[in-house]
């Protein structure tokens, strides 16, 4: 799959910091009237290039956590971009895009729902629209029309969820989200791809990644 574009920070010598969110400490724990077993995953931020540039990055990483992924595709077409989908891709709010958007799920239990936003005027009618998965991932897709990575720009925010997305990931009432705004543009500067990663709070731990010598104590 991967419906994510890699990234160009490196981790060598990294310190990694934990930032867990309020319910993480169910884990393990059962999750409210739906009774589901609660599971938590590493989200890295940012992601490890060789992880981001794998066939999934999902699938991935929850192998290497010692639990089950799954994924199912929820929707492929165009819809109406949000306004800080706007921004990032950089048109006008409302402006039909192109949104690939599934759930992930580890142990079964849904944690993630990811939506790759992608310009309609860069890649409408392409492969990369074509239903269900990208073969062998959607950063082959758009690197086979073309364009090259240059940079990223990433954004965190801790939420109330929104009906679907309560419906969809089966959060109990009062339960969080984390959304994470990924912009990736290409060496030429264009807005390429932006995915949008909507987490489960109490299922999730974000790991910091600082890279060596960009920083001082």
């Amino acid at each position: 799959m991967s419906d994510e574009i890699p990234t160009d920070a490196t981790a060598n010598g990294a310190v990694a910091a934990s930032v867990t969110t309020a319910a993480g400490e169910a884990a393990g724990g059962l999750s409210g009237p739906h009774r589901e077993p609660r599971v938590v995953v590493r989200r890295a931020l940012p992601t490890d290039p060789a992880v981001r540039a794998s066939a999934s990055l999902f699938m991935t990483e929850s192998a290497k956590q010692g639990v089950r992924p799954g994924r199912r595709m929820l929707y492929v077409g165009a819809e109406p971009a949000a306004d800080h989908i706007a921004s990032a891709l950089r048109v006008e709010p409302g402006t039909d895009v192109l949104a690939r958007r599934k759930l992930l799920l580890a142990d079964d239990v849904p944690v993630r729902i990811a939506t790759s936003y992608l310009r309609l005027d860069l890649f409408g009618g392409t492969p990369v629209a074509a239903p269900d998965f990208v073969r062998p991932s959607l950063q082959a897709g758009i690197e086979a029309l073309g364009h090259r990575f240059g940079h990223a720009e990433e954004h965190l925010i801790a939420r109330r969820p929104t009906g679907f997305e309560a419906e969809t990931l089966l959060l109990d009432p009062g339960e969080w989200v984390v959304q994470i705004l990924r912009a990736g543009y290409s060496d030429d500067g264009i807005p390429v791809h932006v995915l949008e990663t909507i987490c489960a709070a109490s299922r999730h731990i974000f790991p910091i990644v600082q890279v060596a010598g960009a920083d001082e104590f």
